[in-house]
């Protein structure tokens, strides 16, 4: 058999070329910081000392009490009341003290002394119960400016009147001032100046909660930050973190640029070469292709540009990025043994430039792995939702993991919060698949899958217009998919193809065999006809079949059997009466099939199950030797006549479809035992 080459073009050459443009364009500018280290294990480097000041930033674990700690400590805002004291004043100068006169400019003093430090009624300050008195605070809003004020500086009304008797009494000694004040009403002027404001005490309160520093120190150049061999404990810990990221984001490289474009080049070029050489090795026909290929170009693109973006610009996002759409993508169009290897492709870029690579990169490729297994049995509707839920977990439980052995310290809470958020961008983001679909002229998985629905509109046209046609396809379908998954084909493929391949008997069903129980009479329909026209009349199932698929809008890959499963053959039976009654062998052309020989390893199984399902009906022996002559003996005709020159199928898979299909029919038309007639017990004497 003649398999066409793997062609290196530029249809190749140019995505991969574009490809490693634009990683070299895109990958970080500054360099990343060069030392692996864990809390508790030693440094294993040379002695670092700072090259740069920095400032110590504080631990998520640090940043979370402080915001608790903050959240649970209210200082209570307070209105100053200028309007109480202008009043208190005025009627301060209007005080009727009769002989005692002298006293009021005392009592103007001692309420001008209270009430610029404040006086609230004496349930006192709004303060929290754990707070102390001794050292609480409360805010004070006098016309445009806001002070903080201790407590223990304002007056509650009582105390505030006693210090007015204490204030007067110290200048006058010589008659009772308290009576005087009393009479005279003086004690009634002192009134609460500061109102509580519940409102701007709480929102200033929630401010000042979020509003945190976010440092605790800082460490100058040529300071120590850890000794060769030192443990990491977690004070070296936090200094090396807040060291590297001050690198990462100021210093970076420092040596010539043209250095570092030249290693963002190399490493383009090697996940470049990568991703072509696991296709190459995998399934090198990709290669000629070109929407295939350029579709396993765009998801790897996609994949690192996101990867990059999110790492730049807001890397605690990186738990919520769907990377396991990623795998979803390429299994929707390609089988198993390609989508994990160039997932693992595209997910290296998380693997070198992230901060948390290993963790995020095994993370990713474990639930991607899962997400495709639970993908085969929860992808309709509501149960994609089941697929996202087992991600979640299992992105949980390896995140646990990893804590657990203290590769990773962020904030937990709002990990898992990310990680579930991702998990759900799987369900949003799954229908781009259709968008896909459209764009590269490609057949999902999914789509192949609703068209072997048994219960679409046409395959229940087909069931009722030409049942034995549909019995037929079945059992090709279930034929075909044994022998498909035994060389490792594309079964869901092989099984709409079979459905599909003899659709166009609809418009003729009385024209085949298999279809003549519908006949209202006995005569069959090929006869009084020439084995000319019966020839015309079986091929034109074919062409009636590529305009049904028209019609009803079947996907090319799926059209592409009902074309090639007859290939260039002709129709045996009156091809060869035609010759046998004296016709000309010079005149045979519209006895043989005007299709196309099938190329693919999917349309060489249907043409071989296709043949041996319709004669093996013909069978009388049921011997498996009977069985493989019969096989051997079909595709050995298949071959004479050149239907598999163009065919990407070795004599290796060929030899196992053949033993599959063989065992097939075994099952299918074993012997059985005769069971003897019983006696009538009931009606014996």
């Amino acid at each position: 058999m003649k398999k066409s080459d793997v062609t290196i073009n530029y249809r190749v050459a140019a995505p991969l070329a574009l490809l490693f443009v634009i990683f070299t364009l895109i990958f970080p500018r500054t360099a990343k910081f060069g030392y692996d280290y864990r809390k508790g294990s030693p440094w294993e480097y040379e002695t670092l000392i700072a090259q740069f000041d920095f400032p110590i930033l504080k631990t998520d674990e640090q940043l979370r009490e402080e915001r608790s700690r903050n959240k649970t400590v209210i200082v209570p805002y307070y209105r100053y009341r200028q309007d109480v004291v202008d009043n208190s004043r005025k009627a301060a100068d209007e005080l009727d003290l009769g002989g005692f006169s002298s006293v009021r400019p005392q009592i103007i003093s001692a309420l001008e002394s209270i009430y610029s430090n404040g006086v609230v009624s004496d349930e006192g300050v709004k303060l929290d119960k754990d707070d102390d008195p001794a050292t609480a605070v409360l805010y004070v809003h006098k016309g445009k400016r806001v002070t903080k004020r201790p407590v223990s500086e304002v007056f509650k009304e009582s105390d505030a009147r006693s210090k007015m008797l204490s204030e007067v009494s110290s200048r006058h000694s010589r008659f009772n001032v308290d009576s005087v004040l009393r009479a005279s009403g003086a004690y009634d002027l002192v009134a609460p100046n500061l109102d509580y404001d519940p409102r701007t005490t709480n929102l200033v309160n929630s401010e000042n909660a979020s509003r945190i520093s976010t440092t605790q120190g800082f460490v100058s150049a040529g300071q120590l930050i850890v000794s060769k061999g030192e443990i990491v404990t977690s004070e070296i810990a936090q200094m090396l973190d807040s060291y590297k990221v001050e690198y990462e984001s100021n210093m970076g490289y420092g040596g010539p640029r043209i250095l570092f474009w030249l290693g963002n080049a190399l490493i383009a070029l090697v996940l470049c070469l990568l991703f072509f050489l696991v296709i190459y090795f995998l399934n090198k026909w990709i290669l000629n292709d070109t929407r295939r290929f350029w579709y396993l170009a765009l998801i790897f693109l996609i994949s690192v540009i996101v990867t990059l973006a999110v790492n730049k610009f807001a890397p605690k996002f990186l738990y919520m990025v769907p990377f396991t759409l990623t795998a979803l993508y390429l299994e929707a169009f390609f089988k198993n043994k390609m989508n994990m290897p160039i997932c693992v492709v595209s997910l290296m870029p998380l693997l070198i430039f992230a901060n948390n690579g290993p963790v995020l990169f095994v993370m990713f490729i474990v639930a991607s792995v899962v997400a495709v297994f639970a993908f085969k049995y929860f992808n309709q509707g509501w149960q994609q939702f089941i697929t996202a839920a087992i991600v979640f977990a299992i992105l949980v439980v390896t995140y646990i993991g990893f804590r657990l052995v203290g590769m990773v310290g962020d904030d937990p809470y709002q990990a898992v919060l990310y990680m579930f958020v991702g998990s759900m961008l799987t369900v949003a983001g799954y229908p781009l698949i259709y968008l896909f679909e459209k764009m590269f002229g490609l057949v999902s998985n999914s789509r192949l899958r609703e068209l072997c629905d048994t219960n679409n509109t046409l395959l229940r046209e087909l069931e009722s217009k030409a049942p034995g046609t549909f019995q037929h396809s079945l059992q090709v379908m279930n034929m075909a998919d044994a022998a498909a998954r035994a060389i490792d084909a594309n079964a869901l493929l092989v099984r709409a193809g079979a459905l599909y391949h003899d659709i166009g008997k609809m418009k003729n069903p009385l024209c085949f065999i298999e279809n003549e129980s519908l006949s209202p009479t006995e005569v069959h329909y090929h006869d009084g006809l020439t084995p000319k026209e019966s020839a015309i009349a079986i091929i034109k199932h074919v062409y009636d079949g590529l305009d049904m698929a028209r019609e009803y809008n079947l996907p090319d890959l799926v059209t592409d059997f009902i074309l090639t499963h007859h290939g260039t053959s002709n129709t045996g039976y009156f091809y060869a009466k035609y010759l046998n009654e004296g016709g000309d062998p010079e005149d045979v052309d519209c006895f043989f099939y005007k299709g196309r020989k099938p190329h693919t390893k999917e349309q060489i199984i249907l043409m071989i199950c296709d043949s041996v399902e319709a004669a093996s009906r013909t069978l009388k022996d049921n011997s498996p030797e009977t069985f493989s002559d019969f096989v051997e003996n079909i595709v050995a005709g298949k071959m004479k006549i050149g239907q598999f020159d163009d065919a990407e199928i070795s004599i290796k898979q060929l030899n196992v479809v053949k033993e599959v299909i063989k065992g097939y029919l075994s099952q299918i038309y074993h012997e059985r035992v005769a069971y003897p007639q019983s006696k009538n017990i009931y009606n014996s004497k």
